[in-house]
Parts: structure tokens; sequence; C-alpha cells
């Protein structure tokens, strides 16, 4: 089994190539270009530098979001684009559980966190212990202060991951001293959470169902909250 995964949720884009439970390989940039300009070629050299050929690929994974409007969709039609024409099994993951996998082994809660704009952040809340991982709040899209008021209620350590973890930190450490930024390299979306994650659904059974595979935004894009506004001032105007 050779399994193929994208992130593409944020500023970075990544890929990653996994043999079973074995991470081949990981191609991670976050240079500002934009995602579709640097992920298909990402995965062409990583196949090349893995000795691998697209052909021998048998899985897709991509983070479906949350996250920015444009990465996700840029993600989801590179995997959907991939695994359509050998129709392979192709299977969307929580953004924010491949964050907070990707952190590792570390006692305590995992708080993944994103910068959604307009106040609000994506984010969901996972209890870790002796290697096992526990959901402790849904994905959402959540104010710093509701979250905030959250967390504070929690004993022992809580990692802020993603990229809204320095954002968290800076407006929250003050009151919930048990905020604990980690490591540059454990504190980011990553390909590899997405593809450990998607093995983990692979092993638990689930199809890995490509057509019915669509971006998990969360909340409306600006352009469709901008048309139901309109919307509903004609309505009042009637």
């Amino acid at each position: 089994m050779l399994l193929l995964a994208f992130e593409t949720s944020a500023k970075a884009a990544s890929v990653a190539l996994l043999d079973k439970h074995c991470l081949l390989g990981e191609s991670y940039q976050n240079t500002g270009l934009t995602h579709s300009q640097t992920l298909l070629c990402q995965a062409q050299a990583l196949l090349h530098q893995c000795g691998k050929e697209a052909q021998q690929v048998t899985h897709v994974a991509v983070a479906a979001g949350p996250g920015s409007f444009t990465g996700v969709r840029i993600g989801v039609a590179a995997a959907k684009g991939f695994a359509w024409a050998r129709e392979l099994p192709c299977y969307g993951v929580s953004t924010l559980e491949a964050m907070a996998l990707g952190l590792g082994c570390w006692d305590g809660y995992v708080c993944s966190v994103m910068d959604a704009r307009r106040n609000q952040v994506y984010q969901a809340t996972f209890r870790s212990a002796q290697g096992k991982r526990t959901r402790v709040s849904p994905d959402r899209a959540i104010s710093l202060e509701v979250l905030g008021a959250e967390l504070a209620t929690l004993s022992g350590p809580i990692f802020l991951v993603g990229d809204g973890s320095r954002l968290c930190y800076d407006v929250l450490s003050q009151h919930i001293p048990s905020l604990v930024l980690p490591p540059e390299h454990r504190m980011h979306q990553r390909a590899s959470g997405v593809g450990v994650l998607a093995l983990e659904q692979l092993e638990a059974g689930l199809p890995g169902d490509g057509a019915a595979l669509a971006p998990n935004y969360l909340r409306l894009s600006q352009a469709e909250r901008e048309r139901l506004a309109r919307e509903t001032i004609q309505k009042k105007e009637r």
C-alpha cells in the first residue's frame, strides 16, 4: 500500500508519502507561493525522490478543512483529480484532528487552532494520554473569548497547534498559564498527520469515497455571505 497525502489548509503546502505505517518522505513549503503553483510539483518531486511512480500510489488523502477557503479547495481538487483517473480510494480528514495527531505523544490537552478572521478561530480540543487521542470538542468556528473561557476550565498542560497558535497564546496565556507552544516543527499543519489519520480511517474499515468528498469550510465564504445579505435586503424591500 502506498498513500499520498496533501495538506493545503493554510499558508504552507505539504505532501507526504507513506508505505503502510512507514513515512517514506515529506515535502513542506512555506514560501508564499500559491498552492496551485507548488503542490503537484511537490508531489511529483517527492515520488521521484522516494523512487516511486504515480502509478504505484494506491490511496490518496487530503485535509478537507476547515481552513483557508482557497487552500482547502486546491487540496481537495488535487486529491480528487489524482484519485479519479485510477479510481483510487480518497480520504478526506479533519485538518484540526490531523494537526493534533502531528504533535506526537505528549500527555495533556491539544488545542488545534487556526485563524479564521472576523474575530474567530477554527478550533477543536483533544485529550492526549499514553499515546491515545480523545476528541473533547467538535470542529467549529469560535471566538477567542469563548474559547478562553473553555480552556480555563481544563487542568494540565494545553498544547497549541496550528497557524493560530501564536495568536491564541498571545491573547490568552496571561489568564491561562497552562498554555504551551510546542517546537516549530510540531506546531503546524503537515501532510504526514493527514496521512496517518487517513490510515486510521482505512484500518477502521471506512470507505475512501472520492466522489462524495467535499471541503468542510464550517462557515460560508465571503461571496456567499454577501449574496445572502443582498437577498435579505431585496426581500425587505419587497
